[in-house]
């Protein structure tokens, strides 16, 4: 069964997209190009997908504020977070509801960019970061920032140990799996995912021999947060999520012809005058961080960032990956799944993580057989 697209199946030239270099095209395609944050030339298509997506977000945020076991109608929740409503209902939106909402939309979008940047670095729809060792990274570094920090499950005490500790597990499963994954001057999307599925299994392993070693109260607490969970999250989660957005988001916009370039395959980039090795390693470096920090907020949320790419490349209908549409889906998905673990057996709270495994365990099963029925996945 191949994972993937074989890197020789990468088209020569790229098939529609405009390019950039000598001044052949119009001023309006560059600007497209520049704004290709949507995947390419700005299409009508392109923009009602994205607007869609961004109001079904919105309308998660709302209804993650308004909903709940003590419901609260749009109309109080504005007057709560102007300061005008009543006690009982500002502190239910500002104290309880509020952060958590932030922390899904910023965590999902985190995520769905984090995934699109793997998958278009690699050419292949499994290199996801939850599935080649980098969430597992982040997790062991979680893992013993929560052990040794005194961290509890909603993050109170030294939180800030937590991501510090998750992005260093990320960084340093990344640079092994991309160091064994290097051959020959090159890298490809195939043996980049075996590697990191090899990594993944070995770091879980590592997580649990910390967990085996702790005591039970602590080794709870840490499992609570791997089994990814929004449940407590205050306004600090949602401040580390959006600072690590506001670091990488004008760093990968700053590199989008880059971005685009690299998945028509290296020759094509390198034939372009791309420098090749040294993009990709920014880029991953991006999805690193990105998956780290969310991992930290949230826990080791699976399948949120390898679904949301694939989902807003077909909604949109583009050859690339859509970078900014799959942030979007990916706030919208984490949104509406922790609306629905928050619902579906109320007043008992799943962890989201549950919701999204529940989801996302058949998408993969379905992505794999559709690889090995067409010899390529994607």
């Amino acid at each position: 069964m191949t994972l993937g697209l074989p890197d020789r199946a990468a088209p020569a030239t790229p098939p529609a997209a405009p390019t950039p270099v000598g001044g052949a095209v119009s001023r309006r395609d560059r600007v497209g190009w520049e704004l290709a944050g949507f995947g390419g030339i700005v299409r009508p298509r392109v923009v009602g997908v994205v607007l869609l997506v961004v109001a079904l977000a919105v309308a998660g945020l709302v209804a993650s504020v308004s909903v709940g076991e003590f419901p609260i109608p749009v109309g109080d929740v504005v007057a709560a977070l102007t300061g005008t409503g009543g006690a009982d209902a500002t502190l239910i939106v500002r104290e309880l509801r509020l952060p958590r909402a932030l922390t899904a939309l910023l965590v999902g979008c985190a995520f769905g960019l984090a995934g699109a940047l793997m998958q278009a670095v690699t050419r292949n729809p499994l290199a996801s970061p939850d599935l080649i060792g980098i969430t597992a990274g982040a997790s062991t570094g979680g893992v013993a920032a929560v052990l040794l920090g005194g961290v509890t499950s909603a993050g109170a005490g030294s939180y800030v140990s937590v991501p510090f500790g998750a992005l260093l597990g990320a960084l340093v499963a990344a640079s092994i799996s991309y160091g064994m994954a290097f051959r020959d001057g090159a890298i490809t999307g195939f043996r980049f995912v075996l590697v990191g599925i090899g990594v993944q299994g070995a770091l879980t392993a590592l997580t649990s021999w910390l967990l085996a070693r702790a005591d039970i109260d602590e080794a709870s607490r840490a499992m609570v947060w791997l089994t990814g969970s929004l449940n407590g999250r205050g306004f600090e989660h949602a401040w580390w999520s959006g600072l690590a957005l506001l670091v990488a988001v004008p760093v990968v916009l700053a590199l989008i012809r880059p971005y685009q370039l690299l998945q028509y395959g290296d020759d094509t980039a390198r034939a372009l005058g791309l420098p090749v090795d040294r993009a990709r390693v920014v880029l991953l470096l991006a999805s690193v961080v990105l998956a780290a920090v969310a991992t930290a907020a949230a826990g080791p949320i699976g399948f949120v960032a390898l679904a949301a790419p694939q989902i807003a490349r077909r909604l949109t209908g583009t050859a690339n990956l859509p970078l900014l549409t799959s942030g979007c889906v990916g706030a919208a998905l984490l949104l509406l799944a922790d609306l629905a673990a928050r619902l579906l057996l109320a007043p008992i709270e799943l962890p989201v993580g549950v919701v999204t495994g529940a989801v996302g365990a058949p998408y993969l099963m379905w992505l794999l057989a559709r690889a090995n029925r067409v010899g390529r996945a994607g």
